[in-house]
């Protein structure tokens, strides 16, 4: 269903493009994007990136405003129309009744109840979100598997008092499985829990700071652990045609013990930056870089995935390639530079 033109705020530009949003489920629906059509009714090609802000009626009755999402001006031909993307805004923020206003939904108290043939199982399920990718890939030759389960956990609400609303618990586990081998031995393990607070600066920047812990788990004497503060920015950048672009700096120093490995920095760095270019429900392409600028030592992470819902059949998972070059892919072997090919399935990335 579209919603009616007479929803659209009124623009200079109103005369020339109608803009004609479709309708979001509900508020929580709106907040992944609404698409509104730019329709070009004169006789002649107009340039338009749409209204700053649009209000509109979502299916359970909720009134939203939107506000057009960072994108190129579009070049539309007569009688033809191009897509956008709008985002709601803080109601508070803009002209609207108070009756109009209404709160981000809060995550539900209750908790989520699976009945199976293990028995009933309960969590409250709303307060977990993906945060690393969840993933299985294989390799060739020496590149074995490599295997990652990671999750994220939000404790508090989102108004929470204290900003505790931002607070995120989160555990990651990667594992190399020398699958090449006969016995086919779990070669290494990365355990590495983190604690960290994540605030919006505005809709398309966050920032994280926190505290994360990487162990390879062993003893006393071959024991590698690295204890860091970090800081994470991510800013995201609407390309268009659904696509965007994510970049994502990030910052950290060293504290307590590491262990035996006293020269890790040397090989693991100081900061990272990653980038992500992805279509929504499509492609999606991650690159991370990290490493010391004095040493010249580091290393790069390509993940490649696409959702295999595209292709039919119902599946809800991702095929996934992941590639690795450089330093420190594992722990216990950081002073290696090397280079390795995986693909499998992920599901999350």
């Amino acid at each position: 269903m579209l919603v009616l033109a007479g929803l659209i705020a009124a623009t200079p530009a109103a005369a020339q493009v109608r803009a004609v949003p479709a309708q979001p489920e509900s508020e929580q629906a709106a907040l992944r994007g609404v698409e509104v059509f730019l329709v070009n009714e004169t006789d002649a090609p107009v340039a338009d990136a749409g209204p700053r802000q649009i209000e509109v009626t979502a299916a359970d009755g909720s009134r939203l405003v939107l506000e057009r999402a960072p994108g190129p001006t579009r070049t539309i031909a007569p009688g033809a129309f191009a897509k956008v993307r709008y985002i709601p805004v803080s109601v508070a923020s803009v002209a609207v009744p108070p009756s109009a206003q209404h709160p981000a939904a809060p995550i539900p108290d209750g908790e989520t109840v699976v009945q199976s043939s293990t028995g009933s199982s309960s969590a409250f399920v709303e307060r977990f979100e993906p945060h690393e990718p969840i993933y299985g890939v294989f390799g060739m030759g020496d590149s074995g598997a490599k295997l990652q389960v990671s999750l994220g956990f939000k404790p508090f609400a989102e108004d929470a008092p204290a900003k505790l609303g931002n607070l995120r618990f989160a555990y990651t586990q990667t594992m190399f499985w020398a699958i090449q081998q006969p016995s086919g031995p779990f070669n290494s393990t990365i355990y590495s829990p983190e604690v960290y607070a994540d605030s919006a600066l505005d809709d398309t920047t966050r920032v994280a700071i926190g505290w994360r812990h990487d162990s390879n788990g062993r003893g006393d004497l071959d024991s590698v652990d690295l204890n860091r503060i970090f800081a994470r920015v991510e800013k995201q950048f609407d390309l268009g045609n659904d696509w965007r672009l994510d970049i994502a700096p990030m910052a950290w120093f060293y504290v307590g013990s590491s262990g035996a490995a006293h020269d890790v920095p040397d090989y693991y760095g100081y900061t990272s930056l990653t980038a992500a270019i992805q279509q929504r429900d499509g492609l999606k392409l991650s690159l991370t870089a990290r490493g010391n600028v004095e040493t010249g030592k580091g290393s790069a992470e390509l993940f490649a995935s696409y959702p295999l819902a595209r292709i039919g059949g119902g599946m809800g998972f991702y095929l996934f390639g992941q590639a690795f070059a450089g330093h420190a892919e594992t722990l216990d072997d950081y002073r290696r530079s090397d280079a390795h090919a995986r693909i499998g399935i992920a599901l999350t990335r």
